[in-house]
């Protein structure tokens, strides 16, 4: 199981954790789509700092949302240095011979912004939520239950591929072989990739057996079910405002 970042039990700073996973989803997705289609600078600094302060009521650690922001922003920081030199626009600065235009920092920014700020929600969001709840959410919300169902095993086997991939790679490095640029190398990473494959269709069919055999019928059977109580009114509410601000904010800055 893809593992998630559990809150301390109790902590007044872990409210979202407790929240109700459907209204979570329903306000993660809109606002990623509210912030993705925001391009002022007033509408995306709302936007970021709506999740800087829910990250503080998530329960997540900050050197684990660190740690999850790191290699996106590693992507960013590429941006800033390829963008200013390739998009077009007014010249800002001068690097030798290239120009640097206004404009491309100014795309890098908002793309990173955008990047950020939906990013941090999710982590806020999601972070304490295990992928069972996140799929039993999602078949309450009408999503299909092939596509629920999909979700749950990717998370449930993705680390069992990891596994078996160290083991094949063990037993490479156990036979002495050492990768390069060469044919050679090409050849055993294909056939690594080949093997994996195989091992993984002679595991799902093994998997599949099994759940046929403990009665499994294309779903998934759970007694415990959401309810939608008062605890839940101020996120809602506070879903509603953000929402508000940064859609607001973007027809504002657009008028």
């Amino acid at each position: 199981m893809i593992p998630t970042i559990q809150p301390a039990a109790g902590s007044a700073s872990a409210y979202l954790s407790g929240a109700d996973p459907r209204a979570r989803i329903v306000f993660a997705a809109a606002f990623a789509a509210a912030v993705a289609w925001s391009s002022s600078f007033p509408a995306l600094g709302t936007a970021l700092a709506a999740s800087i302060f829910a990250s503080f009521f998530s329960g997540v650690r900050p050197a684990a949302v660190f740690k999850r922001l790191l290699p996106l922003n590693v992507v960013f920081l590429c941006l800033f240095l390829i963008l200013p030199f390739t998009a077009p626009g007014r010249q800002a600065a001068m690097l030798y011979s290239l120009s640097l235009s206004r404009e491309g920092f100014l795309l890098a920014a908002a793309i990173a912004l955008k990047g950020n700020a939906i990013a941090l929600m999710m982590i806020a969001l999601f972070g304490s939520m295990e992928t069972t709840t996140l799929g039993h959410a999602l078949s309450h919300l009408g999503v299909p239950r092939k596509l629920a169902l999909l979700l749950l095993f990717t998370a449930r086997y993705v680390a069992v591929l990891e596994r078996e991939y160290s083991r094949l790679r063990a037993a490479m490095r156990v036979r002495a072989f050492r990768p390069g640029m060469n044919r050679h190398t090409y050849r055993a990473f294909g056939f690594l990739a080949g093997m994996l494959l195989v091992r993984s269709l002679d595991r799902s069919e093994r998997i599949l057996a099994a759940m046929k055999c403990r009665g499994f019928a294309g779903r998934f059977y759970l007694l415990d079910h959401f309810a939608f109580t008062k605890k839940d009114l101020p996120f809602c509410a506070a879903a509603v405002v953000v929402l508000a601000l940064t859609v607001g904010m973007e027809l504002w800055r657009k008028r």
